[in-house]
């Protein structure tokens, strides 16, 4: 019997459509010898949708009439799977559209890929593919990931972390911080935002002001540290759970000396992005100009790809993970730079050159989640008590009520 995959992908985040270009990559990419695949489309309102042009990457030219020519459902739970209920439900008839074995979310940024979602489906008691709620949330939230990591002696930059609240009250007051404690040039980015979305470099006090503004337009809080002048960026997957990963081959993104902005990372590669749903045009995520292998020593290789999988299991991530990395030449020292719980297109051309191929990346992300599935089964999470027999509860405003 084939397994009900049910792809999950969009939502309300910045990063909407780059999920849609992730998940529809991917669904081409499931066995269908193995699964039945459902494609499901988050709105940016966070409304689910599910219909026969759903995982046609051409449809989404035109949304508002894919979203007329579908139907909207609301996923709910029921003895071990999950059925998509029309909505708003007919008055005759049978309501139920489809149901799901599995949830693969493939969703980026925040609202969805920080945990939110990952929450949703813990809710639903359905095996979902990838990081669980508190590692999709502190891999989001760039700070407390450092503070994390710095704590298992895992390399990062210190930094700044400010609020909406510093911002609103003094910009000065934040300026002359990062001036006495890191001095320029500084790197200000979003703590909770991915694809290089509202993240600048600053290489005076002018150019912090505009970093400012920018960053803080997209979230509220921000972080701030300091830009390697002479750097190399190493980017490395990871695949596994807790107890066994292993680590992709690196790549190195060929962008100068500056940071990658979100139009390097993917409207460059617009010809691959508009194939992104067929086989034959699986560039998509991986047109960016990069080296694969990097252009590392082989003691530097193993050195990430060790840093990679600590990192991954110090988190507590499952599936797959990208894990960005900076060389400071200069230093000659390796810093990790931030953690990708769910990497555009799943990061498979980090795979391929280590003999696995996109099809059996995905088979190994579904088994991990029926993995954890498992092992969660056998812990305990209730047990029958007495404790509710004979309560009574007083009413508010100072009645008498017994004693907790």
């Amino acid at each position: 019997m084939k397994i009900s995959v049910g792809v999950m992908f969009g939502g309300k985040s910045t990063e909407h459509d780059i999920s849609i270009i992730s998940a529809i990559q991917a669904i081409n990419y499931l066995d269908r010898d193995k699964y039945d695949v459902t494609p499901i489309y988050i709105t940016k309102n966070n409304e689910f949708y599910i219909g026969e042009n759903i995982g046609n990457i051409e449809s989404y030219t035109k949304p508002d009439a894919l979203l007329r020519e579908s139907t909207r459902v609301i996923p709910v739970s029921d003895n071990g799977k999950v059925n998509l209920v029309r909505f708003p439900m007919k008055k005759f008839g049978n309501n139920v559209v489809d149901s799901i074995d599995v949830a693969f979310p493939i969703v980026h940024g925040t609202n969805v890929e920080d945990g939110t979602l990952q929450g949703f489906l813990s809710m639903l008691n359905i095996p979902y593919v990838g990081c669980d709620v508190t590692a999709s949330a502190v891999g989001m939230d760039k700070y407390v990931m450092k503070t994390v990591l710095a704590e298992n002696n895992i390399p990062v930059l210190s930094c700044l972390r400010f609020t909406s609240n510093d911002y609103d009250s003094s910009v000065e007051n934040i300026i002359t911080k990062v001036e006495e404690k890191i001095g320029y040039p500084v790197i200000v980015k979003p703590i909770n935002l991915g694809s290089s979305i509202g993240i600048s470099k600053a290489n005076n006090k002018e150019q912090l002001y505009s970093s400012l503004d920018t960053a803080f337009s997209y979230a509220d809080k921000i972080l701030i540290e300091r830009a390697i002048v002479n750097l190399k960026e190493i980017n490395c997957a990871v695949l596994g759970d807790y107890t066994d990963a292993q680590a992709s081959e690196c790549e190195e993104p060929v962008n100068g000396d500056e940071i990658l902005t979100f139009e390097d990372k993917y409207m460059k590669g617009a010809k691959g992005a508009k194939n992104a749903g067929t086989k034959s045009g699986n560039q998509g995520m991986a047109s960016l100009t990069r080296k694969i292998p990097a252009d590392i020593s082989e003691e530097r290789r193993a050195e990430i790809r060790k840093m990679a999988v600590d990192a991954f299991k110090c988190l507590g991530c499952s599936g797959v993970t990208r894990i960005d990395f900076m060389i400071d030449m200069d230093e000659g020292k390796v810093y990790l730079n931030e953690v990708n719980t769910i990497p555009g297109s799943l990061s498979f051309y980090l795979w391929e050159p280590v003999g696995l191929p996109y099809g059996k990346l995905l088979d190994n992300m579904i088994n991990l989640a029926f993995k954890r599935e498992r092992e969660q089964s056998e812990l305990t999470f209730s047990f029958d008590s007495s404790v509710l027999e004979g309560i009574k509860l007083g009413k508010p405003g100072g009645a008498k009520g017994t004693k907790l």
